[in-house]
């Protein structure tokens, strides 16, 4: 199963690449104008991307953590939130694209949320099977 989460993980990172790449170049697409039909839809549309990303990947990692100071952080969370920040800050400079600063709170809301989903679903016998963890 965890081949499975793990290539569900990498195609879902594809698929947010392509999302990234179509707004680098300025180009739309109908995922934009649905986001667009929505209000506060691109934060909302950042929130969910990023936190899925973040629970597929912290599952493909076997939730593994990292200590840092008091915390055990999910390595994927860590890596999501690494991608994030690097990403949101090149839109700075990207003539297509502007740096927002409610993007990347949106995408940090999202990643702490599915967090807190990520260890939820880890202390259920569901979570146990599907993923093939034990926590």
């Amino acid at each position: 199963m965890n081949k499975l989460i793990t290539l569900l993980a990498l195609s879902f990172f594809g698929f947010i690449l392509w999302v990234i790449y179509l707004a680098n170049t300025g180009q739309s697409s109908v995922f934009f104008q649905l986001i667009g039909q929505l209000p506060y839809g691109d934060k909302i549309g950042h929130l969910l991307l990023f936190g899925l990303l973040t629970l597929v990947a912290n599952f493909a990692l076997r939730l593994a953590t990292v200590k840092l100071g008091v915390l055990n952080v999910y390595w994927g969370a860590l890596l999501v939130s690494l991608f994030v920040v690097i990403e949101e800050s090149s839109q700075y400079f990207i003539p297509q694209r502007t740096f927002d600063a409610g993007d990347l709170l949106a995408d940090g809301c999202g990643i702490l949320l599915f967090c807190l989903l990520t260890k939820s679903l880890s202390n259920t016998r569901l979570g146990i099977k599907l993923f093939n963890v034990a926590n």
